[in-house]
């Protein structure tokens, strides 16, 4: 969460996280520390099913959240539309990255979360500048 927190600060209209970590890593509770600090209140919630969430402030910027954990296969994202998520006015927090990295933009960070449960957790951020 603190991690959270202060990366949030940093974040900037048209950034794009990539966020990877198996299953109960701390993906989810990475973005809604992120939309907690950036909007002031936890509303962040998984889109697994849904695949996009967008969280919307009055006077802030808004934040896409994508889950692709339920993707199949790439050619699904025609129909779901989500390129729309990167339009640049927005900052964009996509889990499960790996399974559609053809959606991604040319400028990306990747944060990998290692380790789930009560274990501690190590978080590794590449920036590709």
């Amino acid at each position: 969460m603190r991690f959270g927190e202060a990366l949030a600060q940093r974040l900037r209209p048209g950034d794009v996280l990539a966020l990877s970590g198996g299953l109960g890593a701390g993906k989810t509770t990475l973005v809604r520390s992120i939309v907690r600090a950036l909007h002031g209140a936890d509303t962040a919630t998984s889109p697994t099913f849904t695949f996009r969430h967008r969280y919307v402030a009055a006077g802030r910027v808004p934040i896409e959240h994508l889950d692709l954990y339920r993707l199949e296969e790439p050619h699904e994202l025609v129909e779901l539309g989500l390129e729309e998520a990167f339009d640049g006015d927005a900052i964009v927090l996509i889990e499960w990255w790996e399974r559609a990295p053809a959606l991604l933009p040319t400028r990306y960070y990747t944060i990998a979360i290692e380790g789930s449960g009560t274990t501690a957790r190590t978080v590794t951020v590449h920036d590709p500048a």
